[in-house]
């Protein structure tokens, strides 16, 4: 691999991405890209009433998004920084199909695609995938307000939509390596040995010898 790191983390909501991806920028000493979440103010609403608020929810991400990978590209990556980030623009179609009507998915894909089409893309994914109870049990862990009405049925059906959209991306997309693990057999926060077997494999994967920014610290 020959361009400057950008690792990008995904997974369905409540699978650890936020967590890892901090862990992995504290390692490999990269910046930390987070997305929006919190800051969203249809999102609270949007679970309770997902037809009503779905494109407002899902614009506001795309957004912020946007303009998050616009600034990185040019504060970061423009000057050989490399950048770990906890979610792909990719997500974005991933749950607008899930909770768009077709008029307005329409609409939304033909300005993604506008929006998505000179921004910088992650060379590496790590793809966090869990069982519905993993993810009900993390949810429930962190305790945030807005999540408290959200479904189980859209959270499996969410998961399931990962699956196959990553899938996809990796028969799509060959040289863009595509790490997965295992959110039932793996607790990388609470376990140093599952961070490490999940750090030696990204290190194995971008050759991390060959990079100027290769200065790491223990665990």
């Amino acid at each position: 691999m020959n361009s400057i790191p950008f690792i990008t983390v995904e997974g369905p909501i409540g699978v650890g991405k936020t967590s890892l991806a901090k862990l992995l920028s504290e390692y490999f000493q990269y910046e930390l890209l987070k997305e929006i979440v919190e800051e969203n103010p249809f999102l609270g609403k949007f679970y309770e009433n997902i037809d009503e608020w779905s494109f407002q929810t899902e614009m506001f991400f795309l957004c912020n998004r946007f303009k998050q990978l616009n600034d990185t590209r040019d504060h970061y990556l423009s000057k050989n920084i490399p950048v770990v980030a906890d979610y792909h623009i990719l997500k974005n179609l991933i749950f607008a199909k899930r909770s768009l009507q077709d008029n307005d998915l329409q609409k939304y894909v033909r300005i993604y695609e506008v929006l998505t089409e000179d921004l910088p893309m992650p060379n590496i994914i790590i793809y966090l995938h869990a069982s519905l109870d993993t993810i009900m049990a993390r949810i429930k862990k962190r305790d945030r307000d807005i999540e408290k009405n959200i479904s189980p049925l859209y959270l499996e059906q969410l998961a399931s939509d990962y699956d196959i959209v990553m899938n996809d991306f990796k028969k799509n997309n060959p040289h863009i390596p595509v790490l997965d693990f295992n959110g039932d057999t793996l607790d990388f926060v609470q376990n140093k040995q599952d961070l490490v077997k999940i750090i030696d494999t990204i290190k194995e994967t971008l050759n991390i010898g060959a990079f100027k920014h290769e200065s790491t610290k223990k665990i």
